[in-house]
């Protein structure tokens, strides 16, 4: 991550429960998918001698009359019951990959190799959203490509507002119990990342929304009824002219009226097939993930409430979004090249399309439901394999009262275990400011985004990095990674300011404000930047607000000094060893009493 590095270490708590459980699921995955590469590849040799013997067999029956011909009817069967086979096996062989790939991706999380692997979420970064990019939410090696196992664009979407906006004490409890329930359920969270087919999770739940209520373009009445009726009696047309009881001149005109009749409505149905392809897939994986959800049986409040929302109407939610999938699924039969001149006769397009308009207009009120639902479970499954594959990280204690940050050992998800050093930081019992100091790269933007993405995690109601984090209901407001914009016509020191602006606003709402100012007010002259800093914390402070301000300007340092006990100092220290600066990234009461900077220019070798 960009700014001050910090290399983290300690106690290592490595998850090796969860490493051992994975690999021992990994295995039985591959071995799986090799068994059953193996019988895919039976199947279709099979098939092709099936194939092979029919040939043979029709060749006898049409050359030579040998025997009759309802003898094909044999190896047609057997060949059709292969495909069946073929395609069954086929399903389990490609779960079974995916199962591995599932698998590989959680070791690959636990030994820090996930970076760059995963769902990044950049779609949900806002630029002017107070933290998410300071923190690091989304991009890659984001919070949210660790945490993110979601299938469906809903449970994405659900998990990305969690850790863009706090909860309510309410509702972090009410989340811990899910999560705690859910960290070992491990079967469920497989089968919910493999069910259906690869989808993106990019698919928008509000294009699902727009598509379901959406105006509908076919309705029953009096073109409904004739569609039938001359479907029904075409085909009966049919079956009378094979049969030598109607004059095929008759069956022509029949058939006339029917194409007329497909004419003049292929526009709208042409709209309406071309419009659920793809709701149809997002609906798909979301039926199936339905499907699983229904056959579990919950015991905290939050997913048996999720859980028994399913249970409305009579018939499972799941087989009511199944159904749309067999509509289109048929509906892609009219390409094959077999079916094609039967579908054409029968107006097959046309009646699918407007059994597809019915089942969306019977839906359409029920899906923003059947996606919260969805939505909901798959972001706590999310929040529960991290804790699952983080056992050491404990649920953080939200308190009621003015603003308290209390974290002891406190690290940072996004840095591997074994490189990671922890820090205690304590705000809210006196101290409200810490004004920490130090040289360049000794860990100072990285102590900021530790307090801040803890709490991030805190209010999403998941388990944090720490020992013990203790805090109250809060906003938080970063000013670390603001930037220029040429298209805006902003430099980067006024778009600093207005991040400070937004800031101040934000101690107007119910909630205090724990904000992180990085080198705060560094694009300006030294002293413009220390009127201005001194103001700019002290109307903080009044606000009730709290936080951390950093620097490497000692001269800033003294703004702790003027403002008493509710105000401290704290620093990082380094040395050089070898004509390298080395740093053991702990915290110290106190101003740093050194700068590095001479030391680091002189050690790449300019002469200074």
């Amino acid at each position: 991550m960009p700014g001050d590095s910090i290399a983290m270490s300690g106690p290592s708590l490595a998850a090796s429960r969860p490493a051992s459980e994975y690999r021992l699921r990994l295995e039985a995955r591959q071995a799986e998918a090799r068994l059953q590469d193996r019988r895919h590849l039976a199947v279709g040799y099979a098939r092709l001698a099936v194939a092979a013997a029919g040939i043979a067999m029709a060749w006898l029956v049409f050359d030579s009359g040998l025997f009759s011909a309802w003898w094909l009817i044999l190896p047609a069967a057997v060949f059709m019951g292969l495909v069946k086979i073929h395609v069954r096996v086929e399903s389990a062989r490609d779960r079974a990959r995916k199962a591995a790939a599932f698998y590989q991706r959680g070791l690959d999380r636990l030994e820090f190799r996930w970076m760059g692997r995963g769902d990044r979420g950049e779609r949900f970064l806002d630029g002017d959203h107070p933290y998410a990019a300071d923190l690091d939410l989304f991009g890659e090696g984001s919070l949210f490509e660790l945490l993110c196992t979601a299938r469906t664009g809903a449970g994405a979407e659900r998990l990305a507002s969690w850790i863009k906006s706090p909860a309510s004490p309410e509702e972090i409890g009410a989340r811990h119990e899910a999560v705690e329930e859910l960290r070992d359920r491990l079967d469920l969270r497989e089968d919910l990342a493999l069910l259906g087919e690869e989808v993106s999770t990019a698919v928008d739940p509000a294009m699902l929304l727009r598509w379901a209520g959406s105006p509908r373009l076919l309705s029953p009445g009096l073109v409904r009824s004739a569609v039938l009726v001359l479907t029904a009696a075409a085909a009966a047309g049919i079956a009378a002219w094979l049969a030598g009881l109607l004059d095929p001149r008759l069956l022509l005109i029949l058939l006339a009226c029917e194409a007329a009749l497909a004419a003049a409505g292929r526009s709208r149905v042409q709209q309406v097939t071309a419009a659920v392809e793809r709701p149809g897939r997002e609906l798909e994986v979301l039926a199936h993930a339905l499907e699983r959800i229904e056959a579990e049986r919950f015991r905290s409040p939050r997913l048996a409430k999720l859980r028994s929302a399913l249970d409305t109407g009579g018939t499972p939610t799941s087989k009511r979004v199944h159904a749309l999938g067999r509509l289109v699924r048929r509906l892609d039969w009219r390409r094959n090249l077999i079916f094609a001149p039967i579908a054409a006769l029968v107006m097959w397009a046309t009646h699918l399309a407007y059994a597809i308009e019915a089942w969306r207009a019977a839906a359409a009120p029920l899906m923003p439901l059947w996606l919260d639902v969805a939505g909901e479970i798959e972001a706590l499954c999310a929040l529960a394999g991290y804790a699952y594959e983080h056992p050491a990280d404990p649920f953080p204690e939200i308190v009621p009262g003015p603003l308290v940050y209390e974290g002891e050992a406190l690290g940072h998800p996004l840095i591997s275990e074994s490189a990671c050093v922890r820090n205690d930081v304590s705000l809210g019992n006196g101290v409200r400011l810490l004004v920490v100091s130090g040289s360049n790269m000794s860990g100072k933007t990285t102590l900021l985004r530790t307090v801040g993405i803890n709490a991030v995690l805190a209010l999403a109601g998941c388990p944090v990095r720490a020992s013990r984090l203790r805090l109250s209901p809060l906003e938080v407001g970063a000013c670390i990674r603001v930037q220029d914009s040429i298209q805006a016509g902003r430099s980067r020191f006024y778009a600093e300011i207005l991040r400070l602006k937004q800031i101040v606003a934000m101690t107007d709402g119910s909630a205090p404000v724990l904000f992180l100012l990085d080198e705060i007010l560094h694009g300006t002259n030294s002293h413009d930047r220390r009127i201005g800093a001194e103001g700019l914390v002290k109307g903080l402070l009044a606000r009730q607000a709290a936080g951390l301000i950093t620097t490497h300007d000692l001269a800033l340092a003294e703004i702790a000094r003027g403002l008493g006990p509710v105000a401290s100092n704290v620093h990082f220290e380094d040395h050089l060893e070898g004509g390298r600066m080395a740093f053991d990234y702990r915290i110290r009461p106190g101003v740093v009493e050194k700068s590095n900077a001479i030391e680091l220019m002189r050690a790449v070798g300019l002469d200074v």
